[in-house]
């Protein structure tokens, strides 16, 4: 049996293994592929036999805890004084911070509308800071997902490829008490299959504004998109995204923190709503410093037809400091 859709995932997992964090990959991975009371034979990462058991919801905050301890030992392994884990932590909880990051966030999602589909969805998402002045800075950020799903458009159907990437780049001043940007954001129709994208181009804008202090970061980011161009034959697009996000850092980089995602699609008249706490840490993969981060995914809102019963976040950041 094939299952496309768990390729982001392992990719995940075996960057995540050289970091010794086998216990952690070995209990996601047992909670990943029970899906339905299948089960996916042993794990490869261990080279040991594990029976697959039932997934219960209850185990996600299990394994939450788990990491959050495990993240809170390893973030201590960055002893760089160039790359401080605390100051690095501090500018990755900043989405505009002037420094190159590159994040594959993981997101799977379970229990979707009636057919009790699944989708996985990696997001490369890079961040590149522009210095255009001594007091003003260009940061883009682009997101690309790439989707694959199961039993999401009908009964025993599959997709899988490339969704609609978002091109986003804020104009934010060097120097401020209060962090803030704004600028466009652009709808590109870079989805493989019609079934994973708009076919619309779109355009809108954009604006984050966030506080840090102490160790905690409060902020939101927003955008709002109009389609402008594409297919006739498709719905227009406009749709307005809002994440307002709390973090709050430790000195060893290790991090807990929630943000909630709203979307709202006026054209349908429907809201999807979903809040994603997390634990996160800085370390190091051989001699490059990464982040990484866990939480679950809890549905709020969302059509009947597209609302999932619940969901996991893992994310891992290759971080380039100056």
């Amino acid at each position: 049996m094939s299952h496309p859709d768990y390729f982001g995932t392992l990719v995940l997992f075996f960057l995540l293994s050289k970091i010794k964090t086998c216990q952690f990959i070995l209990s996601v991975v047992e909670l990943n592929y029970t899906t339905n009371g299948h089960h996916f034979g042993d794990c490869w990462l261990c080279n040991k036999t594990h029976r697959m058991k039932n997934l219960k919801i209850k185990s996600v905050y299990q394994t939450l805890l788990f990491v959050f301890v495990t993240l809170t030992s390893t973030a201590q392994e960055v002893k760089n004084p160039a790359s401080d884990a605390a100051e690095l932590a501090k500018k990755l909880s900043n989405p505009i911070a002037n420094m190159i990051s590159v994040p594959f966030q993981n997101n799977t999602d379970y229990g979707i509308g009636s057919g009790n589909g699944s989708r996985n969805t990696l997001n490369f998402q890079p961040v590149i800071p522009v210095k255009l002045s001594k007091s003003l800075n260009l940061i883009t950020r682009t997101i690309l997902p790439i989707v694959s799903q199961h039993n999401i458009t009908g009964d025993k159907t599959k997709q899988s490829g490339l969704g609609d990437a978002v091109l986003s780049a804020w104009f934010s001043p060097a120097d401020s008490k209060i962090t803030w940007g704004v600028g466009p954001a652009f709808l590109i129709p870079t989805a493989t299959d019609k079934l994973l994208g708009t076919e619309k181009f779109g355009i809108g804008p954009t604006a984050i504004v966030l506080k840090q202090s102490h160790g905690i970061t409060v902020g939101a980011l927003m955008n709002q998109l109009w389609s402008v161009a594409g297919s006739d034959s498709r719905s227009d697009v406009s749709q307005l995204f809002v994440q307002p996000f709390l973090v709050y850092n430790w000195k060893s980089g290790a991090g807990i923190g929630v943000n909630s995602e709203i979307t709202q699609n006026w054209i349908a008249s429907t809201t999807t709503v979903f809040i994603n706490p997390n634990v996160s840490a800085v370390t190091k993969l051989g001699t490059q410093i990464v982040s990484i981060a866990f939480g679950p995914r809890i549905p709020v809102a969302a059509p009947s037809a597209g609302k999932s019963d619940f969901g996991w976040r893992a994310s891992l950041t290759f971080v380039f400091p100056k």
